[in-house]
């Protein structure tokens, strides 16, 4: 991850929460770039048919565009706020947005779909670096009593960016080409990442070591069982249905034996 905070023992963590306008100011950022997040995925859900026509795509490989994005949100979710846990939140956070600002500039630019959805995959990673450890900077943004509004605040957030997603996604298809869906996504992310260095405060840590053996049985676990899913009746064999998702439930039981020993 890169080290956009500061060094531990820089910048001291809060005990108690934010001042009432540092508050407003740090969850008005969080706002901004979660909402961005979360559009993400309806915003694409909308363009799918005119992106697949105009990159003469057939619709089971357009799809894709969607569920490589999602697929590495599932990926990388967990992972990502249990690396939070150990290099700090706000890190976390403001990788997260270099890498959707950055995977969203290369989407707007992609001229074929395998660097559409290459492009997506960057995406994912990056959202999944805003989201994973969302809530957890609430609790350092409000203090103990107001925790619930905080929490509450940030639900809210989430479930407008989710309800509005279609309509703003017709709106700008309306007067605008596609790639565009994906550039909005780059200033919004530089304005989130200025104010957030600002805004946002640093976080205690743990020193216990990061479960990379753990992480990498997870990703399997979950890539390829999602794959397999896909691929039911979109081209793939019963063979290949049956190999990835054998592979898969390998990895979740190994998993599973690894946590518990």
């Amino acid at each position: 991850m890169f080290n956009w905070a500061a060094r531990s023992g820089d910048r001291t963590p809060p005990t108690d929460g934010l001042p009432p306008g540092a508050r407003r100011v740090a969850m008005a950022t969080m706002a901004l770039a979660v909402t961005m997040s979360v559009l993400d995925t309806s915003l694409s859900n909308i363009a799918l048919p005119t992106i697949g026509r105009d990159l003469g795509a057939s619709p089971a490989a357009t799809v894709w565009v969607v569920n490589a994005y999602q697929l590495a949100v599932a990926m990388s979710l967990l992972p990502l706020a249990s690396l939070g846990d150990r290099v700090g939140y706000r890190r976390i956070y403001l990788s997260g947005l270099v890498v959707f600002a950055i995977g969203s500039l290369g989407a707007s630019l992609a001229r074929d779909l395998p660097s559409l959805i290459a492009m997506r995959v960057l995406c994912g990673f990056g959202a999944a670096g805003i989201m994973s450890v969302n809530s957890a900077l609430v609790r350092f943004i409000y203090p103990r009593a107001m925790l619930g509004r905080g929490m509450a605040t940030n639900s809210l957030v989430v479930a407008a960016g989710l309800a509005s997603g279609p309509s703003i996604a017709a709106l700008i298809l309306a007067v605008l080409p596609w790639p565009f869906l994906f550039a909005l996504n780059v200033p919004i992310g530089i304005v989130a990442f200025t104010l957030s260095l600002r805004t946002l405060p640093e976080t205690e840590r743990v020193v216990h070591p990061f479960d990379w053996p753990g992480t990498f049985l997870y990703a399997a676990a979950v890539a390829l069982l999602i794959i397999a899913l896909g691929g039911i009746g979109h081209g793939d064999t019963p063979l290949q249905v049956a190999i990835e998702a054998v592979l898969g439930v390998t990895a979740a039981v190994l998993l599973v034996r690894r946590q518990l020993g």
